[in-house]
């Protein structure tokens, strides 16, 4: 009898395996001068297994880990440490792996929960606070920066336990608007927090059953919730089996509600069937609202009704095929408009927090390249006034990530600053720090900073200025 093939983990393998240590470097050494006008930190959310896992892996799974660069006066330090979640902690006193991945069936009878909140996805710098979250929706936990020491966790006076990631901060009113989701009712909830960081809105949203959901998004008065069209299967969920699928015959709907409105005065405008991963903006113009964001048609890995001729990469049951585009919804005749802005694969989009909830013209997408698991190759400026593009590839065999944007000092306009992302070698595991001038996006970059160590390929990213970091507010170490 022939051996049986070794089960392959593609997203802990190449560039994707994680790293064991913790390291602090400073004085890092560049080609080109870093700006002296690039102030504050640049840190990116990552996932990072500590213990090797049980069964499947799927990229979702690991611990949280930060990879931070400070930029001071032209001089860059790096740092990288692991989020100490509670289930990190456990997991390091036990000396082992405590919970199954997400494509492993929930064990229901584990004491610490079915499912381990790793806080490994996203991040948001908000009332003084950096904290790290979770895409199933978890603690909030508070790391100090530049140390990235991890404080405690934020619950809002006791009012909210659990959000998902990718909250909103409203630049102007300085507002967090957030969401969280459960398999369980309330399936959908909506608050604000204060620019002070106290509760002062919270609503639970109708929904026929569980979603899965990932972002929303935020205009100057409405926020837009989604139920998409990808979701957990509710038959299987009521027998404890999280499967995912793709349901070809129910519309995707956009539910947009006042950003302070009860849950009952939320709006739903149907689409076509899809899934979006991440939004990049939307604001509000005259009677209608307009959403930008990553829209995929074919979302679910072996499916029999997708595209054979399309190469798109998956993770685990994901597929990822999205392509740039445009939803605008009347909110006097309930019109639903769709528009392809682009056909080029790209996924993580971000843009100047500043315009965020209003008109905004320049965007920041990682390009995909054609291969089984996911590559971003170069990043994609795209300008929607005019629907022009501009691509920076990135050297061959090397592949970066989320790009966030850094204004410079004084910046004034939306490309008036810097494009900052990790960037590695996937053979070597070299690595740098890219730093492109948002407004010339396809010349050569201001700096590459050299890494001393390998920097995996991770998930989201933040920027914080200067002034932020100077307005931290204290929190006793997590113990």
């Amino acid at each position: 009898m022939a051996a049986l093939e070794p089960v392959r983990r593609p997203y802990l393998e190449g560039n994707y395996a994680p790293v064991s240590d913790e390291t602090v470097a400073r004085g890092l050494t560049s080609r080109g001068a870093i700006p002296r006008d690039l102030a504050g930190v640049f840190v990116r959310n990552s996932p990072n297994p500590r213990f090797a896992p049980k069964a499947r892996h799927h990229w979702f799974d690991g611990d949280g880990m930060l990879h931070a660069v400070h930029f001071e006066d032209g001089v860059a330090t790096y740092r990288n440490r692991w989020i100490h979640t509670k289930a990190f902690l456990a997991e390091k006193e036990a000396g082992e792996a405590l919970w199954n991945g997400i494509t492993e069936r929930p064990d229901f009878t584990n004491p610490r929960g079915p499912l381990k909140d790793t806080s490994n996805t996203d991040l948001v710098f908000h009332a003084g606070r950096l904290m790290t979250l979770w895409w199933l929706g978890g603690e909030a936990y508070v790391v100090s920066v530049p140390d990235l020491e991890t404080r405690g966790t934020e619950d809002w006076g006791g009012k909210v336990k659990t959000i998902s990631a990718h909250p909103k901060v409203d630049p102007v009113t300085k507002e967090m608007v957030f969401f969280d989701y459960k398999p369980f009712p309330p399936y959908l909830t909506h608050g604000v927090i204060s620019a002070t960081g106290e509760l002062v809105h919270h609503t639970e949203i109708e929904l026929p059953g569980p979603r899965l959901q990932h972002d929303m998004a935020i205009t100057e008065n409405y926020s837009i919730l989604f139920d998409m069209s990808m979701m957990w299967d509710e038959k299987l969920l009521a027998e404890g089996r999280t499967k995912v699928g793709f349901f070809r015959d129910k519309p995707t709907r956009f539910g947009i509600i006042p950003r302070f409105g009860k849950g009952d005065s939320i709006r739903w405008f149907e689409a076509s069937p899809c899934y979006m991963y991440h939004s990049v903006n939307a604001w509000e113009q005259g009677d209608e609202i307009v959403l930008l964001g990553c829209k995929i048609v074919n979302p679910l890995a072996g499916d029999v009704n997708n595209p054979k001729d399309v190469k798109a990469p998956s993770i685990g049951f994901l597929r990822l095929e999205p392509h740039y585009h445009r939803w605008t919804f009347n909110l006097k005749t309930g019109a639903v408009k769709e528009e392809e802005l682009d056909d080029t694969l790209a996924e993580f989009p971000r843009m100047d927090n500043r315009a965020l909830g209003r008109k905004s013209r320049f965007s920041y997408h990682p390009r995909i390249a054609p291969a089984e698991t996911m590559f971003f190759d170069g990043v994609i400026k795209y300008d929607t006034d005019t629907g022009k593009q501009w691509t920076h590839r990135y050297p061959k065999g090397r592949f970066g990530g989320e790009t966030v944007f850094a204004p410079r000092e004084g910046s004034k306009s939306e490309d008036d600053g810097y494009l900052v992302t990790f960037v590695a070698d996937e053979q070597t595991g070299d690595s740098e720090l890219y730093i492109l001038d948002a407004a010339h996006v396809d010349e050569e970059p201001v700096a590459r900073v050299h890494i001393p160590t390998r920097v995996p390929t991770g998930y989201h990213s933040w920027w914080i200025p200067a002034d932020d970091l100077a307005q931290q507010r204290p929190m006793d170490r997590h113990s």
